[in-house]
């Protein structure tokens, strides 16, 4: 059931007490007896009954209690009770892919959509810089002040080079390393959003889109927190997706390791990718 179609029937219950999604029948209709067609039906106006079915609960509450047993065992569904109960249902366009699963041979149907539209891929990336002479560190896009910065050859931002290994991993096209050579010049001192910006392309060009990246930064020490707001929204821009779909956080290890004896970031990251 795709989310437009729960939608369509949500915004249908705001005007009436009952909604469900169909959609018209295209194919001929044929009356068969023993195995031979004796005669056809006419479709127009006939429809094909698809879930979810939506109604406002106290309405649809009366409807079932009005029943008698006897009654409430002859009905198909929940639109058949509402319609005995006198309410109006609302038909809004449904999907060829919301399917009914009835028969064993449904459920082969019903494989076969799952496996085509669920072409999905994860990447992860993690990276490592340590600090250097600076007066800030570039996170996620993001400059945050602090008494030293990160030594790199690009803009040294930890965290924005682990988001684009896990886009590359996603793809098996190597590491940010491969495509972007720490020996090349070009990108001596490189705002690091280059790196994402083409990692996301290049999962483009294979017919994927970045459905959501999640990145965690080690450190004890510049805060991370106030700046979270700010590194979604930069890594929801530079990938070109809704900031809903980022997620950015922090954690330190608690003192130990390089990082806890704050002699550097690291960053690790998750992207997920979905096929087009």
């Amino acid at each position: 059931v795709t989310q437009e179609v729960i939608l369509a029937v949500l915004a249908a219950l705001d005007t009436h007490e009952a909604a469900a999604p169909g959609l018209p029948v295209t194919d001929a209709l044929w009356h068969v007896e023993e195995g031979f067609v004796t005669g056809t039906a006419e479709r127009s106006g006939l429809w094909r009954a698809q879930t979810p079915q939506g109604f406002r609960y106290s309405a649809i509450l009366a409807a079932h209690r009005a029943l008698a047993p006897d009654e409430a065992a002859a009905m198909a569904d929940d639109v058949a009770v509402a319609r005995a109960a006198g309410l109006a249902v609302a038909v809004v366009p449904g999907d060829e892919r919301n399917i009914k699963i009835t028969r064993p041979e449904d459920f082969a149907r019903a494989e076969a959509l799952m496996g085509a539209a669920m072409d999905v891929r994860v990447g992860n990336g993690f990276d490592v810089h340590r600090f250097g002479p600076g007066d800030h560190v570039r996170l996620c896009g993001v400059s945050v002040p602090h008494d030293r910065g990160l030594i790199g050859h690009s803009d040294a931002d930890v965290a924005l080079h682990a988001v684009t290994d896990a886009v590359l991993g996603a793809l098996a096209l190597g590491d940010i390393g491969s495509h972007f050579p720490p020996s090349d010049p070009q990108w001596k001192g490189a705002d690091s959003a280059i790196f994402l910006t083409r990692a996301v392309e290049l999962a483009r060009e294979q017919g994927y889109t970045v459905s959501a990246i999640d990145v965690t930064i080690i450190c004890e020490l510049p805060k991370i927190g106030p700046h979270v707001l700010d590194m979604r929204a930069r890594v929801a821009a530079i990938a070109g997706i809704e900031e809903g779909r980022i997620s950015v956080k922090a954690t330190t290890t608690e003192r130990l390791g390089f990082a806890g004896r704050g002699e550097g970031i690291a960053a690790l990251a998750t992207a997920t990718l979905v096929a087009a």
